[in-house]
């Protein structure tokens, strides 16, 4: 079976599990102006110093050897989400690592696994992100992050930036034990903030986090930076762009209608 067809069956599988977080984004008909912008990870920390590094330790297999760590992290996250045993993503990033390595019969040296992995631990801002920040605080809203990273991943990514005094919150999904895109990861920012779904706004950086977000009833923006294909799971973004500008945009354009 198929990463692709795995991924698929893993997400159908969310749905149903929580198919009544749809019933009641189904009754939401009344757009509202946003009060909270819940941010993923990645439309915010660039993830491309992970390749590099990648990169570096085996030349000419980086993106190959990316793309199937990503897959299987995600697969393994879910796997865990949904049998109840919950570990956090720096765990689920070094199970899932060993298995590439076994699988590609690639000989991971212990030295070189921790400097791989450690990157995830030194994520820095894409370049538009300190600008297009500022002006979305400007709009009167909270900023908020919404990741299945953990928050001390979350915290070291905004050290020594300027964005750190604009965020109200570092979400994780860890609090909950479990990932996105089951209901509870979603619910969070509920949890911590009174307002409604529709008063949430959720940027997703990758297409299934669209779905799911979309799922559980949030308007959601996509910030599309790799040109990805959209999931063909049923749900459309309210936006799309390819930079964080786009959502500046986007966000503008829709308080200015209230």
């Amino acid at each position: 079976m198929t990463h692709s067809r795995v991924l698929n069956i893993l997400i159908i599988c969310l749905v149903f599990l929580h198919s009544g977080a749809r019933a009641q984004s189904d009754a939401i008909t009344e757009s509202k102006p946003f009060k909270i912008i819940a941010f993923d990870a990645f439309p915010i920390f660039d993830p491309r110093p992970i390749v590099a590094s990648i990169e570096s330790a085996f030349p000419g297999q980086g993106i190959t050897i990316w793309n199937a760590w990503r897959t299987r992290l995600f697969e393994y996250q879910w796997l865990r989400a949904l049998g109840g045993q919950y570990e956090n993503f720096m765990h689920a990033a070094n199970a899932s690592l060993e298995f590439v390595a076994m699988d590609i019969q690639l000989n991971l040296d212990p030295d070189i696994r921790n400097e791989i992995l450690n990157e995830f631990m030194n994520l820095k801002p894409w370049p538009d992100a300190a600008e297009s920040i500022s002006q979305l605080r400007s709009q009167g809203v909270k900023l908020v992050f919404l990741s299945n990273m953990t928050e001390q991943m979350l915290l070291r990514g905004l050290e020594d930036s300027i964005l750190q005094d604009h965020f109200d919150a570092i979400l994780s999904t860890d609090s909950a034990s479990t990932y996105k895109p089951a209901a509870d990861a979603y619910s969070i920012v509920l949890d911590r903030y009174d307002v409604s779904r529709e008063e949430v706004l959720f940027v997703a950086f990758a297409g299934w986090d669209v779905a799911g977000a979309k799922w559980f009833g949030y308007p959601t923006f996509w910030v599309n930076r790799a040109g990805a294909t959209l999931e063909q799971l049923g749900e459309i973004p309210d936006g799309q762009s390819q930079g964080l500008a786009g959502l500046v945009q986007f966000v503008r354009e829709h308080q200015s209608g209230f």
